[in-house]
């Protein structure tokens, strides 16, 4: 029979164990996390929006983690190439990476297949930054607002265009979107990235165009475009005067080009919990908030659920748009 002090000692044992860094017990905790660098990788080429704001928030997470944070581009196939990589990834809280409006919500639509389940593979952490995005028409258009640009549109069925990054971005996905919610019929003009399209709206060869902020602004400041209204539930900061969808006569219409933290599934708890505390205060900081306020982006933070039920918000909505679009999986 084990005596009272043979009990303490083999109890003392066990906890001695569950101390020792490395040992899975202690891992699947997340108590010693992190004990080595953390990687975060983008499923976008490096200089995009997204690897720049994605960049920042590294930065400021490193202190706060006292540990070197890895920024890791893994570019291809409209982000799956990336995403996949995460879920793939070891669920112990060292590679996470961005979680993206096209990779989460669209493609699992608009593509034939892609070889994740984002609700299955993947753990939200949280919800980053939603990035509206601005509605402008090039100057020789005779419509001042949203009302008298429906108008146009409806007189001439097909003869208004608006032009997009290409299929199923949130450029292409927004202008549908309106056209479903305005009962107009207009003309999608895709072009191989945002800056071709952005260039053709200035020219005048496309109507219109809905495009994110931070790469409006420019022509709008040099009165090159005229910004009709903003895809956000409220006004920019960086655009006072210019009003939202809703208000400008859809109520309800809202889209964003978003972007989070997610981890692979089956990243112990304790982990996404230290993960989502450290990065809603991140999200708090001076630099990081004036940086996404700067370029037309609104803040968002959160809890795990919320991003998780925003994913599931978000795809719905978007797999409404493709059908009612009719838009042919990729």
């Amino acid at each position: 029979m084990k005596t009272y002090a043979t009990r303490v000692l083999a109890s003392a044992g066990l906890v001695a164990t569950l101390l020792i860094p490395g040992v899975p017990a202690m891992a699947q905790a997340g108590g010693d996390y992190p004990s080595k660098p953390v990687t975060i990788v983008i499923p976008y080429a490096p200089g995009g929006f997204a690897d720049t704001r994605m960049r920042l928030i590294a930065a400021k997470l490193e202190p706060r983690l006292k540990q070197t944070v890895i920024v890791e581009n893994r570019a291809g196939a409209g982000g799956v190439v990336g995403t996949a990589f995460i879920a793939r990834a070891n669920p112990d809280g060292y590679t996470i990476g961005a979680g993206n409006l096209a990779p989460l919500s669209v493609n699992p639509t608009l593509m034939q297949s892609i070889p994740y389940d984002p609700v299955k593979d993947l753990a939200p952490v949280i919800l980053i930054e939603n990035s509206p995005l601005v509605l402008s028409v090039n100057n020789t258009v005779k419509a001042r607002n949203l009302q008298e640009l429906i108008a146009l549109a409806k007189a001439e069925p097909g003869k208004l265009t608006f032009g997009s990054s290409g299929v199923g971005g949130a450029h292409h996905l927004s202008g549908e979107m309106f056209a479903e919610q305005a009962h107009i019929e207009i003309t999608h003009v895709p072009y191989k990235g945002g800056n071709l399209a952005s260039t053709d709206l200035m020219g005048g060869h496309i109507t219109m165009m809905f495009e994110m902020g931070y790469a409006a602004l420019p022509a709008i400041q040099g009165n090159k475009v005229r910004p009709i209204a903003v895809t956000a539930a409220k006004r920019l900061a960086v655009l006072p005067d210019v009003p939202t969808m809703a208000e400008a006569g859809l109520p309800g219409y809202e889209s964003y080009n978003w972007q989070g933290i997610v981890a692979p599934a089956g990243t112990p708890r304790p982990i996404i919990d230290r993960l989502n505390q450290e990065l809603n205060a991140v999200l708090k900081d001076p630099e990081v908030a004036k940086s996404i306020v700067d370029t037309g982006s609104q803040a968002a933070g959160g809890t795990p659920e919320e991003f998780a039920a925003f994913i599931k918000s978000e795809t719905a909505k978007w797999a409404q748009v493709i059908k009612e679009a009719k838009i042919a999986p990729q």
